[in-house]
């Protein structure tokens, strides 16, 4: 669906409403998931970001994409989420399961995994390798994480993360660099 009739909306119907939630409903979730490591927390904050966008509609300019605007209200709900006496007194810490994607530690990329039928014992150690790169990617301090999550997973420019955050293009290019290259380091020297 073409969203681009909203940066001039008020309003939007429910049609359109559900619509969102369908198209973007699981990029949402799995971002307020690595946001805050937790599924309860991620179904809260994800229900609260489609009403914030129902009722902010008229925010919406339409000088970023649709799917930028959301992450960038579920980042902002996540961090006053975070802020409030109820996310610091709960429990959460559970690990991100990555199962439809690997990483290349070569070149820090992830990929679709290939529609193939890999022994039992491959794909045991394909699981673990994955899961082994993404334990080095969440233990990243939080501006490498976040940029590799938005640009790998997500797939926004580095313009669209440098508006979403607040910082330079530069900067943003900088950092995944440097991130990209610390997960490289750390790759390596588990292998060894």
């Amino acid at each position: 669906m073409d969203y681009q009739y909203l940066a001039q909306a008020q309003t939007i119907d429910n049609y359109t409403l559900s619509s969102m939630m369908d198209d973007y409903g699981n990029d949402v979730w799995n971002y307020a998931y690595f946001l805050t490591k937790s599924t309860e927390q991620a179904d809260e904050l994800s229900q609260e970001v489609f009403i914030r966008a129902y009722s902010g509609i008229a925010h919406f300019r339409g000088e970023c994409s649709l799917k930028t605007w959301l992450l960038t209200i579920t980042r902002n709900t996540t961090f006053t989420y975070r802020k409030s006496r109820f996310f610091r007194s709960s429990l959460w810490g559970e690990t991100l399961p990555i199962h439809t994607e690997q990483v290349n530690a070569s070149q820090g990329e992830m990929k679709p995994e290939k529609w193939v039928h890999p022994s039992a014992e491959a794909e045991a150690i394909s699981r673990e390798h994955v899961h082994e790169i993404w334990d080095i990617i969440m233990a990243l301090p939080d501006k490498f994480r976040e940029l590799l999550l938005l640009h790998l997973k997500y797939e926004l420019t580095t313009g669209e993360i440098a508006e979403m955050l607040g910082i330079s293009a530069g900067t943003v290019k900088s950092r995944l660099s440097r991130a990209k290259a610390k997960v490289r380091k750390q790759w390596e020297e588990r292998s060894e």
